[in-house]
């Protein structure tokens, strides 16, 4: 079972704004974009959590090799925490079956997964995802556009599954 009294953190600039990662030693529980004025200051990647936990280390290394254009797959443990199962079921086809580069409609991930999900239940599954980018919800995209995004600064979800798309070479660079 998952101790919640040991965990590491740190944190890493990004292109998409500041990024916290939280380990708990075994595995990745979390990656999200704090609040302003919450988390760890810029540049506190190789500090505090980094320094006493490896895989913390390793999953923020792995993530600056990425936003460097260095990484198209990421190799560090996960746990997706206390999920239903219908949830565990979507973030796992996602991770296994949809590469960098690629973007998959609500609808096929839903029949990807294998489960009886409706694809307009695909979106919330998206949003309770704890491990964005590692486990790539920014590549589910609806059949008429982009689809919603709800990582990112606050307001700036859009953008972000946008810049992140782009990145990945899944959408053209836009003209202007």
């Amino acid at each position: 079972a998952y101790d919640r009294r040991v965990s590491f953190s740190g944190s890493i600039a990004t292109p998409v704004g500041l990024l916290e990662v939280h380990s708990d030693g075994v595995a990745v529980r979390r990656v999200t974009w704090p609040r302003p004025g919450f988390g760890a200051p810029v540049g506190a990647g190789a500090t505090g959590g980094a320094a006493r936990d490896p895989l913390l280390a390793e999953a923020l290394a792995q993530l600056e090799a990425y936003f460097a254009g260095a990484l198209s797959a990421f190799d560090v443990p996960f746990d997706l925490g206390a999920q239903p199962d219908v949830t565990n079921a979507v973030l796992h086809a996602l991770y296994d079956g949809v590469r960098h580069g690629e973007t998959v409609t609500y609808g096929e991930l839903a029949e990807r997964s294998g489960t009886s999900v409706p694809a307009r239940a695909i979106g919330s599954i998206m949003g309770a995802n704890p491990i964005p980018i590692i486990v790539p919800c920014h590549r589910v995209v609806a059949s008429d556009g982009l689809g919603g995004y709800s990582g990112g600064t606050p307001g700036e979800g859009l953008r972000t599954k946008r810049w992140l798309l782009e990145h990945e070479g899944a959408l053209p660079q836009a003209l202007f």
